[in-house]
């Protein structure tokens, strides 16, 4: 997953590729998250020229109020990581009567984004729930060339770009010019660890503005579903240090790329969900 290529508003220039994906996964999925443009609705299709970019969104459209379909959810923009990489196949299916959107691996590692209207992060929890079919035994998340996982659900955050250490203002810098798209100020990302300690943020090798947190560990749980709700504000405090900025997207991956194997999972529906409305 360490080659993770964000969108180009021109047609893709493959060197450009090559070389965003040496700064790392981390810093491809914020870009991701920050822009959200579309690729054609094939997963497997081999063309990069890009499709109409889907505006940003109130709320992220769920699996369940869609048809099951050999096809990607509305309002979700797939996203890949370069002509080079296969690409994770994703559907919508009936699962236990249910609509769910399932992901098969091979190898592979891509995802699907969705752009938010900027909101406050106070208050806010995201839910949802999934399942991982399969096992990575190779995976370990705190190692750059094991980092796979069967699960993945990104949360990219606004903030103030101009205190943040040299370092990572040239990382967002070589990212923006070999893009053309801003990085966002930060990320979450909630994980089904290979062996990280549940609920540990394991730092990420590239980049201090993507955190992972492990919300599942291990593979005793294989083949279960698994509900979790986490409070935005409070795992950025915990990551980061310091209070969040407004949310502006949410990604998700399944990928497989860099241990060679290959997994299915399934994701319920993901819902941002306000704490007041939540108690009610």
């Amino acid at each position: 997953m360490t080659h993770f290529i964000r969108y180009m508003i021109d047609p893709i220039d493959p060197f450009k590729l090559h070389a965003l994906g040496r700064v790392g996964i981390s810093v491809c999925l914020a870009l991701a998250l920050s822009a959200c443009a579309g690729w054609s609705d094939d997963p497997g299709e081999v063309s990069v020229q890009p499709t109409a970019e889907i505006p940003a969104q109130e709320m992220l459209p769920k699996f369940s109020e869609q048809p099951a379909k050999s096809a990607l959810p509305s309002g979700w923009s797939f996203y890949r990581l370069a002509p080079y990489k296969k690409n994770t196949a994703y559907r919508l299916e009936n699962y236990q009567g249910k609509t769910v959107l399932s992901a098969n691996s091979r190898r592979s590692a891509s995802g699907l984004a969705v752009k938010l209207r900027p909101q406050p992060a106070t208050d806010l929890w995201l839910e949802w729930e999934w399942k991982a079919i399969g096992k990575i035994p190779n995976a370990d998340n705190a190692i750059r060339y094991t980092d796979d996982a069967p699960l993945r659900i990104l949360v990219a955050f606004d903030g103030n770009k101009s205190k943040l250490p040299l370092k990572e203002l040239l990382t967002f810098e070589v990212a923006g010019m070999l893009s053309g798209r801003e990085m966002p100020y930060a990320t979450l990302m909630y994980i089904w660890a290979g062996n990280s300690p549940l609920d540990s943020v394991v730092e990420n090798t590239f980049t201090s503005r993507v955190k992972m947190i492990a919300v599942d560990s291990g593979w005793q749980h294989t083949g279960q579903w698994r509900k979790h709700a986490r409070d935005l504000s409070a795992d950025y405090r915990t990551a980061f240090g310091e209070e969040p900025g407004d949310v502006i997207g949410v990604a998700l991956l399944t990928d497989t790329d860099n241990t060679k194997s290959q997994v299915k999972a399934l994701y319920g529906d993901i819902e941002l969900v306000r704490k007041a409305l939540k108690q009610k």
